[in-house]
């Protein structure tokens, strides 16, 4: 992602100019976050005021409701001027291959510059439910190749290859465009990929500070194997930021309830990713509040069911996440760049949530 200047002045009724928060081009946050309880339309205010408070990158995360990534990054690249937009994520397999690279092109040239394409793997077992092959390793690096080749403007005849067999993909002779490419992350071939293949490398949220630097070392690693410069690969870490400031049951809900959220998912992929201990798992799973709660957690629980699932959850399990006091947040916002995150996504917060954090964060900015 290109980065910007590092203050930007906007002007008053008066016509004259003030001056807006610095550019934080190290920080982003998710639009819509969670289940987009409030609506799509709810987007537009949010990347406003997220650009408004300096935050460098606005992600939107796709999913088959009222959250369709196309449309939702249009509406946030036009409400915006110098605040970048990815997708963390979409999925490959979803559109043909030449639908997602005009898409892409089309954001790139109306923000201009600001668009990352991110894409992910997804989740197994909807995937199976729709009638949908999971999607492979192989399959994303083929999909990122191809892209980068429409986007140089080359036609290609009779791909063959893990993406599938087309007879021709073409968008334009004239393309020469620079569109980088995310790739959310979880096991080491995923970190690797990004590092050899990708422009953005985002993590999930709750890794502990070992499983960070682990996963920075491969990715890092995986691009200087491919003949990369490792400083050309950001690597995002995903840090749930919920200060005291919000009510209580608000804050349980985006900690306690969104990591058994996760749990419910893919628990034992990320049990076994932060060496945690595969009987608390299965403790949770056993639960009979958690297994009569019919959907996500975070979207399904009552406020009294959150709060008998937080018995489950050892502290340890919630400690990677900025919580406390919005000097503690930010602090935990500053460890996650020393432990080697080149970029921080403040997960799980809006924009206006997330206001006295910035406030601390930049009187003590790295």
């Amino acid at each position: 992602m290109p980065e910007s200047p590092p203050t930007i002045g906007q002007r008053t009724e008066s016509g004259t100019d003030s001056p807006v928060p610095a550019f934080f081009s190290e920080l982003g946050f998710y639009l819509l976050g969670g289940s987009g309880s409030e609506g799509p339309a709810a987007l537009a205010q949010q990347a406003r005021r997220g650009e408004q408070l300096g935050l460098g990158t606005a992600f939107i995360s796709e999913r088959w409701n009222v959250k369709e990534a196309s449309s939702l990054t249009g509406a946030a690249c036009a409400v915006t001027s110098r605040m970048h937009i990815a997708t963390a994520a979409t999925n490959h397999n979803t559109r043909h291959p030449l639908i997602t690279g005009s898409w892409a092109t089309t954001m790139h040239r109306l923000s201009g510059g600001r668009f990352t394409l991110g894409i992910g793997r997804g989740i197994s077992a909807i995937y199976s439910g729709f009638g949908i092959p999971a999607v492979t390793t192989a399959q994303m690096e083929d999909f990122a190749a191809v892209m980068r080749r429409l986007w140089r403007g080359e036609a290609i005849v009779n791909h063959d290859g893990p993406i599938g067999n087309y007879p021709v993909l073409f968008l334009d002779s004239d393309f020469r465009e620079q569109i980088p490419l995310g790739l959310v992350a979880f096991g080491p071939r995923t970190l690797e990929l990004g590092g050899r293949a990708f422009d953005d490398v985002i993590l999930h949220t709750y890794f502990t500070p070992q499983t960070l630097q682990r996963c920075v070392r491969t990715v890092k690693t995986a691009a200087e194997r491919a003949g990369r410069d490792p400083g050309t690969v950001r690597v995002w870490s995903c840090l749930a930021t919920v200060g005291d400031h919000l009510p209580e049951d608000l804050r349980l809900k985006k900690t306690v309830a969104r990591l058994a959220t996760y749990l419910q998912g893919y628990g034992d992929l990320l049990v076994r990713t932060n060496d945690w201990d595969p009987a608390v798992l299965q403790h949770f799973r056993d639960d009979p509040i958690v297994q009569s709660i019919g959907g996500g957690i975070d979207h399904k629980a009552t406020a009294t069911q959150i709060e008998h699932i937080a018995e489950l959850i050892p502290d340890e399990w919630l400690h990677p996440a900025a919580t406390g006091s919005s000097e503690q947040c930010a602090q935990r916002i500053r460890d996650e760049l020393d432990y080697g995150a080149d970029r921080v996504i403040l997960h799980g917060a809006t924009p206006d949530e997330l206001t006295p954090i910035l406030d601390s964060y930049r009187n003590h900015r790295p």
